[in-house]
């Protein structure tokens, strides 16, 4: 009998397409499930409730205050953290590697050394430094760079599946007129991308939580087996299917975060939800086009995988 591992295997690997359509949705549980055996089993209490097709592990860790980055010049000495910082997030890939990796894929939550340089200095400052003076900020995007493949690394040894890689720089808002994306921010991206591109299951993630993106061209070379994204540009509004074909792979998503998923009633569910995959690509996996609100109910995401899972095209 086929596991929901080899579903989604099966789904990137196989030239035939399937009649069962995976699903899967992510949120971040409450502060008391972010470490340990709490986390594990809350990661496994969500993943086994929804009947979602794989696990994506919540990277809940946050950076210590750094009083080192005030101006520009201050990035090459951003802050470059020893393996076992790590000890926290890899305990729980470790745990739900052993507890779930026989039934179905686990992949860890992978944030951009981008997103990392923000957390650690702010949106604002981040921003404000690139366009004053890239290249000094460009060898603080190189340190954040080895710690995020410090975590890959560790993670790797231990046996997990892959990663849900997230991308963020690129958004309209930001950088528009320059080629500070292409030229700083986006070969960080694929440097990390060059060390996890052995895994079998990535997921390419263009995050839009703080904008949308103009077109999507700048992420097309990106690798991944999967790409994750919202139908929602600055000026228009893509198909599944368009976007399917535009990188060449399958498409996870279909469904708007703040949508019905997360207000709607169970027939308004199956009813969105029935209507999505009725034009969706033969390749394709039901999920949000991000992390859902923490107080979806978890009813709401059951009905939706629910519904993916019985569907049939006519």
């Amino acid at each position: 009998m086929m596991t929901r591992r080899d579903a989604v295997l099966d789904l990137i690997g196989s030239k035939k397409s399937s009649d069962y359509i995976p699903a899967a949705f992510f949120m971040h549980f409450d502060p008391a499930y972010h470490q340990g055996q709490a986390a594990i089993d809350k990661h496994l209490e969500f993943f086994r409730y929804t009947g979602m097709d794989f696990v994506k592990i919540q990277y809940e860790q946050t950076l210590p205050p750094s009083n080192q980055i005030h101006k520009a010049e201050d990035w090459p000495w951003a802050p470059l953290f020893p393996k076992e910082f790590f000890d926290e997030p890899v305990e729980v890939a470790q745990g739900l590697v052993k507890a779930a990796g026989k039934e179905a894929l686990v992949i860890m939550t992978l944030y951009s050394p981008f997103m990392w340089a923000r957390h650690l200095a702010g949106d604002r400052n981040l921003a404000d430094h690139l366009r004053e003076n890239p290249e000094a900020v460009s060898k603080g995007l190189q340190i954040m760079t080895e710690n995020v493949l410090t975590l890959v690394r560790r993670c790797k040894k231990i046996g997990i599946d892959g990663f849900y890689a997230s991308s963020q720089g690129g958004e309209a808002f930001r950088f528009a007129g320059t080629d500070i994306f292409s030229q700083y921010i986006k070969p960080a991206d694929l440097a990390v991308w060059e060390e996890i591109h052995s895994c079998p299951f990535n997921i390419l993630h263009i995050c839009d939580y703080h904008g949308s993106y103009d077109e999507l061209d700048a992420f097309l070379d990106y690798p991944g087996q999967v790409v994750n994204c919202s139908l929602k540009l600055s000026q228009r509004t893509i198909s599944t299917v368009e976007i399917s074909k535009l990188f060449k792979r399958p498409y996870m998503g279909g469904l708007d975060r703040n949508g019905v998923i997360s207000s709607g009633n169970a027939d308004e569910i199956r009813k969105t939800v029935k209507n999505i995959l009725d034009g969706a690509p033969e390749k394709f996996i039901l999920a949000a086009d991000c992390t859902v609100p923490g107080e979806t109910p978890w009813e709401n995401l059951k009905t939706a995988i629910d519904t993916a899972h019985t569907y049939r095209k006519t």
